[in-house]
């Protein structure tokens, strides 16, 4: 996973509509895009585009090759597990193919990093969970809102901390990117889901009490209870809002 370098305003806007328009298929795999042409159309320097064409690089998107312009790569080359190109994504006509594609790592993931986390996680981890699970109740009559994303971002960032491995502690953006995803895109309801929340006071509470097993099944069960209230949502509504 690779992080792409800061940009300023102006050249991250056009950062990402680029990004956006290669993985939408505005540009498909193949196509050759010229510096000067993007320059004119978007009203900035080559120098600028240069800058940016930079970054789509560093994320596997285009490949610039000296005199024969910029060739889009194709997705296998993207680098799926960067928030970049994982909220392009989401912004897109597949967004539930891509929300499906990530609850299934985040099955392999955060299991794992809950079964870690009840050996491994200190004291204020422990009790970072536990404060984040009651956080979630707390605004559980306002799940589409930004106080409830915060702590679900908190909670789920904290788990793959307290794992110790900062291999899955480096996956937390793109299990994050999921979480924005589903509030900026309508597809959280107003009411959260007992279960889920019920679900992750299991995790605070296996974890706190150092019981492996019992973390690793409620954090699978979290994710399964998530991709399932998406999957719904394919074809119940041209919105992708709740139905």
């Amino acid at each position: 996973m690779t992080d792409a370098p800061r940009l300023a305003p102006v050249h991250g806007g056009l950062t990402a509509r680029l990004g956006a328009a290669i993985v939408h298929g505005q540009y498909p795999a193949g196509a050759r895009l010229f510096s000067g042409d993007i320059a004119s159309a978007e009203g900035v320097s080559r120098s600028a585009v240069r800058e940016v064409v930079r970054v789509l690089e560093t994320l596997g998107l285009v490949r610039s090759r000296r005199k024969a312009g910029i060739e889009v790569q194709p997705a296998s080359e993207w680098d799926l597990y960067s928030p970049d190109v994982i909220r392009w994504r989401l912004a897109g006509p597949d967004r539930l193919r891509q929300l499906h594609e990530l609850s299934q790592l985040r099955s392999a993931v955060e299991p794992l990093a809950a079964r870690l986390a009840a050996s491994a996680a200190d004291a204020a981890q422990r009790s970072a969970l536990s404060q984040a699970a009651h956080d979630l109740a707390r605004h559980s009559h306002e799940a589409d809102g930004q106080p409830y994303l915060e702590a679900d971002l908190r909670f789920h960032r904290v788990l793959l901390e307290a794992s110790g491995n900062p291999m899955l502690a480096r996956l937390a953006g793109a299990v994050e990117s999921v979480l924005v995803g589903r509030t900026q895109h309508a597809l959280m309801p107003t009411e959260a889901n007992p279960d889920a929340l019920r679900l992750h006071r299991d995790v605070a509470f296996a974890v706190a009490a150092g019981d492996a097993a019992a973390a690793a099944e409620a954090a699978a069960l979290i994710v399964a209870e998530s991709d399932d209230a998406v999957q719904r949502l394919d074809g119940s509504s041209s919105s992708g809002r709740p139905g």
